[in-house]
């Protein structure tokens, strides 16, 4: 009791934390719940208990409490588990309103030197942060948010052997897998429809895209157990319980129901028939549905296109509230310009995601060729063609109407102009090229403005030079350790003249030079 009065930190064997003396001070014994009651730190003895470390004003926690609340609603008619907020915030009114939102209880705001000193002992440096200690005071974990995201309630107690079993759990349904293995949890051996009929699984479920998750834990659970990485994500399960496919949603949105019954043979099928109609693709094919047979120009004149076959064309995906396009548009542009007076055989196609026709406008009025009009029904259909995930994108279709690369706009940004026209046998060129250009530099080497590493020459689309402050492209000599640059004809400026140097102090055979006098030995 002296030890907590004198707010020293007591541990027992140096391994288990003593609830009282780590939570009280000399004049408080409590801790608060949201209504202002006052809980005894004597009446957590025997019970296990996580600490909060969190603020409203971290967005990152403001997403995790209301997770962290549903799993201590789960856990909380066990009567053997507590959670104590550490506030991070900076003012009690911001304390007062986010901890308005928590079911647990909390380290008053007044008390800073308490909240400060259990910082600094369970050494947190970021939040939120939750560690957990059992009824002894050991810490089971100090990774709780981690658990409680991954694992939910089915994590308690939190302990390394109860996540090793759920770990091991998974991994046995996996190598086990069945309909039951999945979808059955608990009590539960049903599914609901949209309209939240209980459905009892059956080997239909697995086919109907119609039903839902029971609940938002068992969504998080699958979500986890498939590894889901992107939305839509349609897994498919065969009759057996097994795993068809991990995610059909593309081949549904490109094929509908032809990619039944999503199959390793069916999708075999499926490319062969891509195959086959990407060797039949033209400009046309492309470009005209139904009485949709142009495009248009600056002036807003009609371009049909027809007029357009023969050239390499540019589908430029890109929209004015895309920060990422804006940035390459004027890169594009360039391009264009050097390419155009080289070639007229070549054709740039703005295809828009803009919100409204005026913002199709003032983004386009910047632009030096072709588009397909705002609204137009075109614009689905390719960017369903060209599986367009994000923006912006520039895919090449080469004279033939054939799809030459869907990589342009990386080639652009790498190669500018050069890249065109976007074909193996031109990057194979430049590749050439680069490699003839770095014939004779050395693969090290070190320089004076950086002498804390050697410099290696290295490959690099784009940098900035670290010696003379202008855009580089292609080579680098580069410390990736200290990501520092330095142009090829800055570095090997100063190699040359170390080299000319060295090579004048070196005296012609049967000679020797000593200060401003060379005399014959």
């Amino acid at each position: 009791m002296a030890e907590a009065e004198n707010n020293v930190v007591e541990t027992i064997n140096g391994d288990y934390h003593d609830f009282k003396s780590i939570l009280s001070t000399s004049d408080r014994d409590f801790l608060v719940r949201n209504n202002g009651d006052q809980v005894k730190i004597e009446s957590l003895k025997g019970k296990k208990l996580g600490l909060y470390f969190s603020a409203s004003w971290c967005g990152p926690c403001r997403r995790f409490t209301p997770k962290l609340v549903e799993v201590f609603s789960e856990l909380s008619p066990k009567g053997d588990f507590e959670i104590i907020f550490v506030s991070g915030d900076e003012d009690e009114e911001s304390f007062n309103g986010y901890f308005s939102k928590m079911p647990w209880l909390a380290i008053p705001f007044s008390d800073s030197e308490t909240r400060s000193r259990l910082d600094e002992l369970f050494k947190v440096m970021g939040i939120p942060h939750l560690v957990v200690l059992d009824e002894n005071g050991k810490v089971s974990t100090d990774e709780g948010v981690g658990i409680i995201r991954e694992y939910g309630g089915d994590g308690y107690p939190f302990t390394p052997e109860k996540i090793q079993e759920l770990k091991d759990l998974e991994e046995k349904a996996r190598t086990e897998q069945s309909i039951k293995t999945i979808l059955v949890s608990g009590s539960r051996d049903f599914v609901v429809t949209s309209d939240g009929n209980k459905r009892n699984l059956s080997r239909k479920v697995l086919w109907h895209l119609g039903w839902r998750c029971p609940s938002k834990t068992s969504c998080e659970k699958l979500a986890r157990y498939f590894e889901l990485s992107a939305l839509p994500t349609v897994v498919i399960i065969g009759p057996n319980g097994k795993t068809l496919h991990s995610n059909v949603a593309d081949a549904i949105e490109e094929h509908g129901i032809q990619a039944y019954p999503f199959t390793p043979e069916k999708f075999a099928e499926l490319a062969e028939l891509e195959k086959a109609k990407e060797a039949a693709q033209t400009l046309e094919s492309i470009l005209i549905s139904g009485d949709l047979d142009f495009v248009i120009g600056k002036d807003g004149a009609k371009i049909q296109v027809t007029d357009l076959v023969g050239k390499t064309v540019l589908l430029y995906f890109s929209a004015h509230w895309c920060p990422p396009c804006r940035a390459f548009t004027p890169k594009l542009v360039e391009a264009y310009k050097k390419i155009k007076a080289k070639d007229e055989a070549f054709e740039v196609l703005f295809i828009s995601s803009d919100r409204d026709q005026a913002s199709f406008e003032e983004y386009y009025s910047g632009m030096p060729w072709l588009a397909v009009p705002f609204g137009d029904a075109r614009k689905s259909l390719l960017s369903r063609k060209f599986n367009v995930r994000g923006i912006p994108m520039l895919i090449a279709i080469g004279p033939t109407g054939k799809t030459v690369t869907k990589e342009t706009r990386n080639l652009i940004m790498a190669h500018g102009a050069d890249a065109y026209p976007f074909t193996e046998e031109r990057l194979k060129e430049i590749e050439a090229e680069y490699k003839k250009m770095a014939k004779g530099w050395p693969e090290k080497l070190k320089h004076e403005l950086h002498e804390e590493h050697e410099l290696v020459l290295t490959r690099r689309s784009s940098y900035n030079c670290d010696g003379c402050n202008e855009e580089g492209q292609v080579w680098s000599f580069y410390c990736e350790e200290c990501e520092f640059d330095l142009h090829p004809k800055c570095a090997l400026e100063e190699d040359k003249e170390t080299k000319a140097d060295e090579e004048e102090g070196n005296p012609k055979e049967g000679w020797v030079c000593d200060g401003e006098v060379c005399t014959r030995v």
